[in-house]
């Protein structure tokens, strides 16, 4: 059986041109002892992924050159050597980017038991899920009654994460871009705030106008001007859960620090980075609050699909320019 998959053939600098993906084909070797053949039906691409090919290991080893892509993937199982799994399964793993994956059986995880459509365990309750649940309750602490600042507020996480705020009572507010997201978050009682034709001192005004009362939890996920003006509304004691800084992850040059920084002492704040993948350990605490909330659709999440293996770097692309309300996923 044969598998196609993409592959880059150089580390990008600045934002990656659509050529630097190849899509390749190679014959899958005889399945061994343990290992699991997978037809794939749904990939995800995250940002997180433009950080694995700058060729530099960080928090995860960067892709290497010419071998296959990876990412979370959802498919069928069509053939096992592995005494957990069977034909027809329906499982979640990392071997993405490709339309047929075969991986050893320790690599894959059959899907939840929870009713919702399957790539939904790429999104709401997948990764990005974890990620905006693990932000707010672990890494900020949010209370009941905290305000709450969102960067990315319509995105695969921001858009979770504002909906959890909600649910605290506090002013939430989001940040996002387009008319379509400011009106999606509005809808869902989210006081929405546009970047767009913003600089750092304009965007602290209308976040100050959106919430007088300042942040105690600010959701970082852009960096940049949102984080300058973030920080100019915290209240004394805030919590700065820092999940991603979209904004210079196809920077040639290292970005400016904010040179506002000092409000983290002054409000005596706390800012701390996280990578979900250290949190994993409560990834059933998360279902068991979050899953039942989407399966009976108390939580609203959206989605951004492209159609075909082929498009997958053009999804991947377009996590950069905006180009996604939601989860983006690609269809097999």
């Amino acid at each position: 059986m044969q598998t196609r998959y993409y592959t880059i053939t150089d580390y990008p600098k600045g934002t990656p041109e659509r050529d630097l993906f190849q899509l390749r084909e190679e014959e899958l070797s005889e399945l061994g002892e343990g290992e699991v053949r997978i037809r794939n039906s749904w990939l995800s691409v995250d940002p997180y992924m433009r950080g694995r090919m700058s060729g530099v290991k960080t928090y995860i080893d960067p892709f290497e050159l010419n071998e296959p892509l990876q990412g979370a993937a959802v498919g069928e199982v069509i053939e096992s050597r592995d005494s957990r799994f069977k034909s027809g399964d329906k499982v979640r793993h990392m071997g993405g980017w490709r339309d047929i994956a075969q991986l050893s059986g320790d690599q894959v995880e059959p899907l939840p038991s929870i009713e919702v459509p399957e790539q939904a365990y790429l999104g709401v309750l997948g990764m990005p899920g974890m990620t905006a649940w693990t932000g707010l309750n672990i890494i900020a602490e949010m209370k009941e009654g905290d305000n709450v600042l969102v960067s990315a507020a319509s995105g695969a996480v921001g858009s979770l994460a504002v909906q959890l705020a909600k649910a605290k009572g506090g002013t939430v507010v989001g940040i996002a871009g387009s008319q379509e997201k400011l009106d999606w978050l509005e809808a869902r009682g989210v006081k929405a705030v546009s970047y767009k034709g913003k600089d750092a001192e304009q965007l602290t005004k209308a976040l100050k106008e959106a919430c007088p009362d300042g942040f105690d939890v600010y959701y970082e996920n852009v960096g940049g001007d949102c984080l300058v003006a973030a920080l100019n509304n915290l209240n004394v004691g805030a919590r700065i859960a820092v999940c991603g800084m979209i904004s210079s992850y196809n920077d040639t040059e290292a970005a400016p620090g904010p040179s506002n920084i000092s409000m983290i002492l002054i409000r005596r704040a706390r800012m701390q980075g996280f990578i979900v993948f250290d949190h994993w350990q409560n990834y059933s605490r998360f279902l068991e609050e979050v899953g039942p909330q989407v399966a009976k659709g108390d939580i609203d999440y959206e989605e951004t699909v492209e159609e075909g293996l082929e498009q997958t770097p053009d999804a991947f692309l377009k996590l950069f320019s905006g180009g996604n309300k939601g989860k983006m996923l690609v269809r097999l």
